[in-house]
């Protein structure tokens, strides 16, 4: 059987690009006519998506698998690492999570993941002519190599071609370069096809003997130099992106505060967007401002994360903002957080034990070993509005408050609860406010009035094409096609 062509990008450090560009170039070859998917061997992000096939991976290879136009699959990412401590994260092989341990532990335990990274890819390389390859972090990371299979670990044991990306907007572009090149290995040196500078401000021909010098001290080509783009969104990976957009004059304003293990913190990116909602995302030792609505976001780690919130003292300022008639609302973990008990009888994210919770819900949550991964669609309780969204949790949640859900799923069962005040609302779905018209009846509950309907996945669409036509105007494609082992047009 022939196999497609893998490409790999690679970065000198963590936010470098990759995802972005790997979005970029899954989209460039799509328009082309070129059958591509999206790869990433391992991801360590607490943003995830469930897949067509009911698994879990990395939000980023979901919006790859957007540019490419297909469903995101388990295969596009078959190592996923939340972290639920400083020290330990949870192990999902192949959309399943399959255990807890320690960075030490998974050390030993790469063997055993690389056997499923090889095996995801495989079956991509037998079914799509370009396999995109995502890295991870950067190559360059001495203590990791090791049993490395997020990055040349993987390029040298699938032997594929690798594009290395750096970020200008940091400073010392050139010496990550050059720095990350010197730390490889003569085999992986000499697997680095070409260099892409990303973020890159001003008049190009000021950094041209720059871009000189690096292709005569290397003897490797600059594939080219991406511009910095202002307004451009893709949703991250990890990292809270707080910049907003343009704001009508009269706008919702938004709260959110930053647990330690904020899970899913996408959910919050289509109001960031949104003219008319003013979000602020509130870290520790802020006080919580005076706002319409205050969201309590998903956790990978419910129980600690509450005792966080308790130890900033939001809680105080959560009933405090409830009894001036503000909003609350709990997506999946904040839903865990806002009712009377909170169990974890086997320890999964942490010790053993219960907590009380905020009681404002007349519900309780034990979690359990088996993780709950749907995509689902319904209505909301609220004007009776279209919502679509994707279920990622290991808590069952039961009480009287699930009497008055907030929303009635397709496959017939009932979802979150509503205070019989009306004021608080909590959900186990997460995309809530991708949806134009469930984000727009949730906007008209917290207090908008003459909501503006914004469809986000529209936004991403244009903005996938946006990335699309930047590879085509600063890339060479001449070069880019060869890597992928197609011929020119």
């Amino acid at each position: 059987m022939t196999l497609g062509k893998t490409l790999m990008v690679q970065g000198t450090t963590s936010d470098a690009g990759k995802s972005t560009l790997v979005t970029a170039l899954c989209r460039w070859l799509t328009r082309q006519g070129v059958r591509t998917v999206p790869f990433k061997p391992q991801n360590m992000a607490l943003n995830s998506a469930v897949t067509a096939d009911g698994g879990e991976i990395g939000r980023a290879q979901a919006v790859q698998a957007q540019a490419c136009g297909l469903e995101p699959h388990t295969d596009m990412n078959p190592v996923l690492l939340k972290p639920n401590s400083d020290t330990g994260a949870q192990v999902i092989i192949h959309g399943r999570a399959v255990t807890t341990m320690n960075a030490v532990a998974y050390h030993d335990y790469k063997a055993i993941a690389m056997q499923a990274v090889l095996a995801s890819h495989r079956r991509l390389s037998e079914g799509w002519p370009v396999v995109m390859v995502e890295g991870a972090g950067s190559p360059a990371e001495i203590n990791l190599r090791a049993g490395d299979i997020a990055n040349m670990g993987f390029a040298e044991a699938v032997d594929c071609p690798v594009l290395l990306v750096a970020d200008i907007n940091r400073g010392g572009v050139f010496a990550h370069l050059v720095g990350t090149l010197e730390l490889l290995s003569p085999s992986e040196q000499a697997r680095v096809k070409g260099f892409i500078i990303n973020r890159f401000r001003g008049d190009i021909a000021l950094l041209q003997p720059g871009l000189d010098w690096l292709e005569q001290r290397t003897g490797k080509p600059v594939v080219g130099v991406l511009p910095y783009v202002m307004d451009l969104h893709l949703e991250a990976e990890d990292g809270l992106d707080q910049r907003q957009a343009d704001k009508a004059e009269q706008v919702l304003n938004v709260i959110v505060p930053v647990l330690p293990r904020i899970s899913n913190h996408t959910d919050f990116d289509p109001l960031r967007l949104h003219p008319q909602v003013n979000l602020q995302f509130v870290g520790p030792g802020q006080a919580i401002p005076d706002a319409d609505l205050i969201i309590l976001p998903g956790s990978k780690s419910v129980r600690s994360d509450l005792a966080y919130l308790r130890a900033n003292g939001w809680d105080t300022a959560i009933n405090r903002h409830l009894r001036y008639g503000g909003n609350v609302l709990g997506i999946c973990g904040g839903l865990q957080m806002l009712g009377e008990q909170l169990h974890d009888p086997l320890g999964l994210e942490g010790a053993a034990g219960s907590s009380p919770g905020l009681g404002l819900l007349a519900l309780s949550t034990v979690l359990e070993e088996e993780k709950q991964l749907r995509n689902v669609s319904g209505r909301l309780t609220l004007e009776d509005a279209d919502v679509i969204g994707y279920e990622i949790h290991a808590g069952v949640t039961t009480g009287a408050a699930l009497e008055r859900p907030l929303v009635q799923l397709a496959d017939g069962r009932c979802d979150g609860a509503c205070s019989p005040d009306g004021q608080v609302l909590g959900t186990y779905l997460h995309g809530l406010f991708e949806n134009p018209a469930s984000s727009s009846a949730l906007l008209r509950w917290a207090g908008l009035q003459n909501v503006q309907s914004v469809d986000y996945h529209a936004l991403r669409e244009r903005d996938i094409e946006r990335l699309a036509d930047l590879v085509e105007t600063h890339l060479n494609g001449t070069l880019l096609r060869e890597l992928c082992g197609l011929e020119q047009p």
